[in-house]
């Protein structure tokens, strides 16, 4: 696959893995690759697989991915 090709296949799996809407897969994605996390992948893309992506799914969530929304409790009178 091709290196869009490969970015378009982690943040698909990012849905697919993590439930998560299309915008904040991609949004997930595009803070990696701003990182430099897929330069390699562009330099090589032999690496671009479809196992790669499964690996890069999990590694770009892992480190991007956003945070837990708190809820608030009011406070007690």
């Amino acid at each position: 696959m091709t290196y869009e090709e490969h970015l378009d296949e982690v943040a698909t799996l990012l849905t697919e893995i993590y439930t998560l809407a299309d915008d904040v897969a991609i949004d997930i994605v595009m803070r990696a690759q701003a990182d430099d996390y897929f330069s390699g992948h562009d330099d090589n893309p032999s690496i671009c697989t479809q196992e790669r992506a499964e690996q890069d799914a999990r590694a770009v969530f892992k480190k991007y991915k956003p945070p837990k929304k708190r809820s608030v409790r009011p406070e007690r009178q």
